[in-house]
């Protein structure tokens, strides 16, 4: 710029002497004018090149200073992505942390009542299990001990059928042993048996029965009805009128049998046993 500068005020004042000396110096500016002239272009070429030069530095400069700029835009750019994104994984690992820790506690929580609920569930079922259990093992009992019965029942009933059939008191005696081997302590049975001992004249026998039944049953009318034949076959007249009134009292239809009872000979024609038969 001092150049350019320079060479305007060299020529301002080359102009100005030679407007005041053209007359003077005519014939030698014609001589240095030339000179003047290459030296000015030459001036003007070394500025263009050196304006050029100039530029073209400026140009590089401007552009190292974009770049340098753009550089460092990219770089903090690039650290502010980094950063973003680390910030970014880090809170996603927490939360991924803080997640999975709950998906666990929740996993370990329901898998817990879970347990407790089918733990329940099973007690539950294990109770009502026990309860049917127990109760299909009652009624499985009741069934068999019917069943049982039933069969004894039949069993019972096939052997009175043979007693009916019996010819002799031996027979008889027999089948009521079989039945009191199948239902021990049969009244009923105890009380025909006595009646079969009495058929063969086994009085004290017959007696010993009819006790066994009244023991149980003292109020039984046929047992005491047996005793009193025994009684009276054996000569105790009014131990047999005794029973004999008992057995009445008992029931009413015993009363029918003293008339035809061989049994009580020795008893026809006392007073209480005549009373007890018109009552």
């Amino acid at each position: 710029m001092l150049r350019i500068l320079l060479i305007a005020v060299i020529s301002v004042f080359s102009t100005m002497s030679f407007a005041s000396e053209e007359n003077k110096y005519s014939d030698q500016e014609y001589l240095d004018r030339p000179l003047m002239e290459r030296y000015i272009l030459d001036e003007l070429k070394q500025l263009r090149i050196e304006q050029q030069d100039l530029e073209r530095r400026l140009t590089i400069q401007m552009t190292d200073r974009e770049l340098a700029v753009a550089d460092k835009s990219l770089n903090y750019a690039n650290v502010t992505v980094t950063y973003f994104f680390y910030i970014i994984a880090g809170v996603a690992s927490l939360i991924a942390l803080v997640g999975w820790q709950s998906l666990k506690e929740l996993k370990h929580t329901t898998k817990e009542m879970a347990d407790r609920r089918l733990n329940d569930i099973a007690q539950d079922y294990e109770k009502k299990f026990n309860v049917l259990e127990r109760d299909l093992k009652r009624k499985t009992r009741i069934i068999s001990e019917n069943n049982r019965e039933i069969e004894i029942i039949n069993e019972i009933h096939n052997l009175w059928l043979r007693a009916q059939n019996a010819q002799t008191a031996e027979q008889k005696i027999e089948i009521y042993d079989e039945i009191l081997k199948v239902r021990p302590g049969d009244l009923e049975a105890l009380t025909y048996k006595a009646d079969a001992a009495m058929d063969i004249q086994e009085y004290h026998w017959a007696m010993s029965l009819c006790n066994r039944v009244l023991e149980v049953d003292d109020q039984n009318a046929h047992a005491l009805y047996q005793r009193a034949c025994a009684y009276a076959r054996l000569g105790a007249e009014g131990q047999a009128i005794d029973d004999l009134e008992r057995s009445v009292e008992a029931s009413g239809s015993m009363r029918e049998l003293l008339a035809e009872e061989p049994d009580f000979e020795m008893l026809r024609g006392l007073e209480r046993f005549e009373a007890l038969r018109e009552e």
